[in-house]
């Protein structure tokens, strides 16, 4: 099982995990640090004609060309343009059996933090603005809430050329 998907196996079993923090879309977005490589600052941003809004563009990383994916489009999130506070998150996923890097933009980048088990519920079945199938749980920590997205769900997606048609670029 993955670090991603782990989280969410069994209800009423998730464990304690150290996440990052960050925002999009107006929403404090939770992963786990276990698929982070780095945190870097937005160099060049190569877009890629025709490619779907949720990864239409490309990076490099150290010499590596990595794509970049933006979740607020699958989230169903408002997207707004870069500023001064805007991260690239640099992610090591799995992906079709497969090791990837993919970057992946932030609003903000608030922290590194310890989330308990006991801190994460399911998605409500009324009230949430996403989509419910991509995200794994919602948490509370020093009285916020944040979402953690479902990252294999999301990509498992779009890779499936979903996202073609759902948004344009």
């Amino acid at each position: 099982m993955s670090p991603v998907t782990d989280l969410a196996a069994r209800p009423g079993a998730r464990a304690d995990r150290t996440m990052v923090t960050f925002s999009l879309g107006g929403e404090l977005v939770a992963i786990p640090t276990a698929v982070l490589r780095e945190v870097i600052e937005p160099g060049t941003i190569t877009r890629v004609p025709n490619a779907p809004g949720f990864a239409a563009a490309l990076i490099n990383v150290r010499g590596m060309v990595v794509p970049l994916t933006d979740l607020r489009i699958p989230l169903r999130m408002p997207v707004r343009p870069p500023d001064v506070d805007t991260r690239i998150l640099v992610l090591d996923l799995v992906l079709d059996d497969m090791p990837c890097v993919v970057g992946m933009l932030a609003e903000l980048v608030h922290e590194v933090t310890e989330v308990t088990g006991t801190s994460l519920d399911d998605v409500p079945d009324v009230g949430a603005r996403w989509p419910r199938h991509f995200v794994q749980a919602i948490g509370r920590k020093n009285g916020r809430f944040f979402i953690i997205p479902d990252l294999d769900a999301i990509f498992a997606y779009q890779l499936d050329g979903a996202d073609r048609k759902t948004t344009s670029s």
